[in-house]
């Protein structure tokens, strides 16, 4: 079917009291995986690609935007269920326009090396731009802490009410992202919610409320994050974890045999296992967000 609109997305979760569910991609077996379990548990999804990674000037190989943009397309209208497509989490402005063009239908400019005001400006002369191509778009109020040392840095900052409000009234953005104890890239353990804060943002920001760093939040303390307005979840480090820890032990299956293990799509394929792997790692978390049998 056709991209869903997100406007329509939200809207659905929030009369239904449900969350969506970002389960971010890197690669077509990673793509395949994510529809493959929102298809098996009937659930609306948002697919998409990390923008940050992917204009990064650290990068080996230029990548070609529209690439990425023709293939989370291709997946949302072979899909079975409403999907969106985002561009997630970029700093690159340039990038983050060509994406509301190339396929996309939500979009995240990030940048959290910059003054408020100076980000603030930014986002709405891009809302104003994806608006106006019928793209929705994604902004973030605070900073989370990271977890990628395998400690949780002291590096964030919570997401001010006030701020918020005045930053969506400002912006015109339809969804905000926030810091209340969640983390980015957490690779082990669990924590709780600031639920008083957060409830405190959904009082004072009329649009619905991402978090990011799905991967480390506690069950119980994401449930009630969305009785208090959360209507997208992030997750993407547990998938890369598991989608590796699946490789490597394919890798060692001991065929001599290239294209069985690449391409012939049977048991020792590791792109088989790959996609697999994804597969079954969303669906340990998609039960949580309330979105099953939604579709």
């Amino acid at each position: 079917m056709p991209l869903e609109p997100i406007g329509k997305l939200l809207a659905a979760a929030r009369t239904g009291g449900y969350a969506l569910g970002y389960f971010e991609s890197w690669n077509l077996e990673s793509l395949q995986g994510v529809v493959d379990a929102a298809e098996a548990t009937r659930s609306p999804v948002i697919l998409g690609f990390n923008g940050e990674f992917l204009s990064g000037a650290g990068r080996r190989a230029e990548e070609r935007l529209s690439w990425y943009g023709a293939l989370g397309r291709a997946a949302a209208e072979s899909a079975t269920v409403p999907c969106g497509l985002i561009f997630n989490e970029c700093p690159n402005d340039e990038w983050v326009r060509a994406a509301a063009s190339t396929g996309f239908n939500l979009v995240m400019p990030a940048d959290t090396a910059v003054p408020y005001e100076d980000y603030e400006r930014r986002v709405r002369e891009i809302t104003a731009h994806a608006h106006g191509l019928g793209v929705a778009v994604e902004a973030e109020i605070g900073l989370l802490p990271c977890g990628a040392s395998g400690v949780v840095e002291e590096n964030g900052a919570l997401t001010d009410a006030e701020l918020a409000a005045r930053f969506v009234a400002a912006t015109d953005v339809d969804l905000l992202a926030v810091s209340v104890g969640n983390v980015h890239i957490r690779l082990s353990g669990e924590q709780n919610l600031d639920l008083e804060r957060l409830a405190e943002i959904h009082r004072q920001v009329p649009v619905p409320l991402v978090l990011h760093g799905g991967t480390g939040i506690a069950a119980g303390s994401l449930r009630e994050a969305i009785r208090l307005g959360v209507a997208k979840v992030n997750y993407g480090t547990y998938l890369k974890q598991r989608y590796l820890r699946t490789l490597r032990r394919a890798l060692q299956d001991g065929t001599a045999n290239p294209h069985e293990l690449l391409g012939l799509g049977g048991d020792h394929d590791v792109m088989v296992a790959g996609r697999l792997a994804v597969r079954d790692a969303v669906l340990e978390r998609i039960e949580m967000l309330g979105c099953c049998v939604r579709a």
